[in-house]
């Protein structure tokens, strides 16, 4: 007989329910006090009802699912198509199901694409319940999306955000997201006497703390990493900085090295050690391997005091700032560039402004890492920079000095809202 886990401590228990009952209370508290127009601060938006209807709703959802709506009504024939399509595929499942009771082995209705990593667990095949359950799910969400994908009349934008909300809803609807539904939850609740719940609550208050009432989901904790020790442990040094950014100055690791060096501009809304994660996959290690000089810009987390900083000055006092101080440092007057996502957007505008002043000849050759210099057509991104975001973003921006690093990873986490939201509710 297995060894059964001990029970938990009363004491302990009634301690930790007791704390959280009392974060809860206070973050309700904060919550409310941020929703009341008549305790917001001077000049926030919950006082102003234009601005708290832009706040509610930014993107215009709400309308764009009122049109949705209407045209599927004035089109009761593409309607009754849908339910029809989503009925005889609830037949062949209780078919499948009847079958499978039978003693069967029938091949599933509808089974989960091969990088779906949510239904891995061997109960959701293997138990007929959670079997039904999941199937029963992908018919109903991949129904949704289609449906919504075929009506016409819908200008491409509102399509667009339309699918891409249907899918945000769907995944959020996944029975892996839910205690009850989830056999991987329940069996860690058995063992667990219920403790991974009470912990579960804990990380939950504990995120939206850290968010002051949003949701700001922890994917690490805050002292995983130590840099130097388990992160960027290739070696180099700070020769040069500006207002918005330092030089790191990587040290060679071969007896020769290369006369020309080599300057890296990553992105300001990520960190250079993006290029420097662990020993194995680092570029930076690479590259100095292979006898680079390196030099890598090392962006400055921004705050109200550079509020003026236009993208000219992230030019001036990144990239052609980091060339001169190479120069000077090696005695080199022209380079290798790599640029890396809006870090190479930013080289590309550098590059055309060195071209108008000729002065192209400072670079010897560039390369760009997943960069994008047209954005006549931005992908899903483009969900999020319309012309009410973009409004609704300088205003905070005005407000503030600054886009908050959270609003922004909050956009990329939904781009990939299964891996980088779904993912971590569950085992956190």
């Amino acid at each position: 007989m297995a060894d059964q886990p001990d029970p938990p401590n009363p004491a302990e228990l009634a301690e930790t329910l007791s704390g959280i009952a009392e974060k809860s209370q206070f973050l309700i508290s904060e919550f409310l006090k941020q929703q009341n127009p008549f305790t917001a601060s001077k000049g926030d938006s919950a006082g102003n009802p234009a601005e708290k209807e832009a706040e509610t709703d930014p993107l215009n959802l709400a309308g764009a699912f009122i049109e949705m709506t209407s045209r599927l009504i004035n089109d009761p024939a593409a309607l009754a198509r849908a339910q029809v399509s989503l009925w005889q595929g609830y037949m062949a499942l209780w078919q499948n199901m009847s079958e499978r009771m039978a003693g069967g082995a029938p091949e599933p209705v509808a089974a989960p694409a091969d990088d779906d990593r949510r239904f891995r667990d061997p109960e959701w095949t293997e138990n007929p319940l959670f079997d039904f359950i999941k199937q029963s799910y992908l018919l109903t969400s991949r129904w949704m999306v289609d449906t919504v994908r075929h009506i016409d009349g819908l200008d491409d934008a509102t399509a667009r955000k339309l699918d891409f909300y249907t899918r945000q809803f769907t995944d959020a609807m996944a029975p892996t997201n839910f205690m009850m539904s989830n056999p991987q939850v329940l069996r860690a609740t058995i063992d667990s006497k219920g403790n991974n719940l009470v912990k579960g609550l804990e990380n939950l208050l504990g995120d939206l703390e850290r968010g002051k009432g949003a949701l700001r989901i922890s994917h690490v904790e805050p002292d995983a990493f130590q840099l130097g020790v388990d992160i960027a442990t290739s070696p180099g040094k700070v020769v040069f900085q500006t207002d918005l950014m330092q030089l790191i100055q990587f040290a060679p690791s071969t007896e020769t090295v290369r006369k020309r060096p080599l300057l890296i501009v990553p992105p300001w809304i990520n960190k250079f050690y993006i290029l420097d994660l662990r020993e194995e996959n680092s570029f930076i290690r690479w590259a100095v391997g292979r006898g680079h000089t390196v030099f890598v810009v090392s962006w400055v987390n921004p705050d109200a005091r550079l509020a003026a900083k236009t993208f000219e000055d992230y030019m001036r006092e990144g990239p052609l700032a980091a060339i001169d101080a190479i120069e000077q440092a090696t005695g080199e007057k022209q380079i290798n560039l790599i640029g890396y996502c809006i870090g190479g957007t930013l080289v590309a505008a550098t590059l055309a402004w060195l071209a108008a002043k000729r002065r192209a000849n400072r670079i010897a050759s560039v390369t760009y890492f997943t960069t994008m210099v047209d954005f006549a057509d931005p992908g899903e991104l483009g969900l999020f920079i319309d012309e009410a975001q973009v409004q609704l973003l300088e205003e905070r921006m005005n407000a503030q000095g600054y886009l908050d690093g959270a609003d922004m990873a909050t956009t990329f986490n939904m781009l990939r809202a299964n891996d980088l939201i779904w993912s971590f509710v569950i085992n956190n």
